[in-house]
């Protein structure tokens, strides 16, 4: 092993994980990725307990986790537009002009629900991922639903559990 000067290595920070919720967020980065039609968003809390939340993840653990995207591909566009009302509902005089970077820094609502994932250690594992786009008003009054967790659902399973055979008795079961 390398010799490392322990005295110099800052302590490990912990975070409290985010919980499903309505949050007033920021929007840090705006990427236009035309090729695939659609904005990559990177955001941070910008009210309440958690606010910069992600930040302090990123410098802690060199991890942006608030990222969504929105598609302004043809049948999207409902969609997108939906997002850029609550957007310009959270900021009084936005104009959006089909310029992404006008996004940044502007405020809106985002509601956060969980889903789970098969992570790269084979375990379930839960993440959570932006469920709607909201004006800050509302998630500030609380009008918005945070949909049940999803879960994983394995290719060729129903449900997220494969059938079972119900012809094995319990001396046929390999456990």
């Amino acid at each position: 092993m390398k010799n490392i000067n322990w005295n110099e290595v800052p302590d490990q920070v912990e975070f409290d994980r985010l919980t499903p919720g309505g949050y007033v967020c920021e929007m840090k980065c705006v990427v236009d990725v035309p090729a695939k039609e659609y904005l990559k968003i990177e955001y941070d809390i910008a009210e309440g307990t958690h606010k910069g939340y992600y930040q302090e993840l990123y410098k802690s653990k060199s991890f942006w986790g608030g990222t969504f995207y929105r598609s302004y591909k043809e049948k999207a566009l409902p969609m997108f537009k939906g997002f850029l009302t609550a957007v310009k509902e959270s900021n009084p005089g936005f104009v959006f002009e089909n310029q992404e970077k006008r996004l940044e820094g502007k405020l809106v609502g985002l509601v956060l629900a969980e889903e789970e994932y098969m992570g790269n250690d084979g375990k379930v594992k839960k993440r959570l991922y932006v469920s709607a786009v909201r004006s800050v008003e509302k998630i500030r009054k609380g009008d918005f639903t945070v949909p049940e967790l999803k879960k994983y659902n394995p290719a060729g399973s129903r449900d997220g559990f494969y059938p079972v055979d119900d012809s094995l008795s319990d001396d046929d079961v390999p456990f």
